[in-house]
C-alpha cells in the first residue's frame, strides 16, 4: 500500500508523486509533501494586523461598517466583547451594544490587548 498522504483538498487516497510534488488524479490538486501538515493548521483566524484570535477575545472595529438591511452604521472603535469564531465568510459572531448579534469579518477588527 502507498504511504502517501491523502489529498488535502478532496481527501482522495489515490495521490501520486509527479517529480517534486504530489498530485491528486480525482480533483487535480497539486501540493508539496510537507504542505499537507501546514494546511491542517491553516484554520487559524487572524485580525487585521495579524494577531491570532480566539473565542472569548475582545476586538475593536477598525472601519465604519454598514449593517446590511438596516440604516445602522458600526463606528470605528466600537468594541465587541466575548467573540465566537465560526467557519464561513464572516468568521466572527459577537454581540455589539446598541446593535445586537452580529457576524463580522476578521479583516475589519483588531484584537484588544
Amino acid at each position: 500500500m502507498s504511504t502517501l498522504p491523502p489529498c488535502p483538498s478532496c481527501q482522495s487516497e489515490y495521490a501520486y508523486h509527479d517529480g517534486i510534488q504530489l498530485v491528486c488524479p480525482e480533483c487535480g490538486h497539486e501540493w508539496q509533501e510537507g504542505e499537507a501538515a501546514a494546511s491542517e493548521s491553516e484554520n487559524v483566524i487572524r485580525d487585521s494586523v495579524g494577531n491570532v484570535l480566539q473565542d472569548g477575545d475582545t476586538v475593536t472595529v477598525i472601519k465604519d461598517l454598514k449593517v446590511k438591511g438596516s440604516s445602522l452604521v458600526i463606528k470605528v472603535g466600537t468594541k465587541a466583547k466575548n467573540i465566537r469564531l465560526v467557519d464561513g465568510d464572516h468568521d466572527i459572531d459577537c454581540k455589539i451594544d446598541g446593535v445586537g448579534a452580529m457576524s463580522l469579518k476578521s479583516e475589519f477588527v483588531k484584537k484588544v490587548s
